[in-house]
């Protein structure tokens, strides 16, 4: 599966367009993460835990847009994005989106 965050896929031709896909995840900030990460703000620095978190999210996200794809018969995403909210203070949202698109490869 090709997925790429332009809108062309230079030595491809789109062959066929199949529509919006997505992958989806919503998770809660983990409390221990939470926590290292309050006391880290005081002195200031890379919050890893959440870095993690974040990484293992997207990750996540971006393997259920794969599947989805792959579902609707794709075997490439363009345009792919991440897009993410927070939901009441204590979950977090991470979606990935593009656009499943059958593609050859030219000669």
């Amino acid at each position: 599966m090709l997925i790429v965050t332009t809108n062309d896929l230079p030595g491809y031709r789109v062959t066929q367009v199949l529509g919006e896909v997505n992958g989806l995840t919503v998770r809660t900030r983990n409390v221990g993460a939470q926590i290292g990460a309050s006391l880290k703000a005081l002195g200031g620095g890379e919050l890893r835990g959440l870095t993690r978190q974040l990484q293992e999210s997207r990750h996540e996200a971006l393997t259920r847009l794969t599947e989805a794809a792959q579902a609707m018969g794709a075997n490439a995403v363009l345009a792919m994005r991440y897009d993410s909210n927070e939901l009441m203070t204590s979950f977090q949202e991470i979606l990935a989106y593009g656009t499943a698109v059958v593609v050859e490869q030219l000669a």
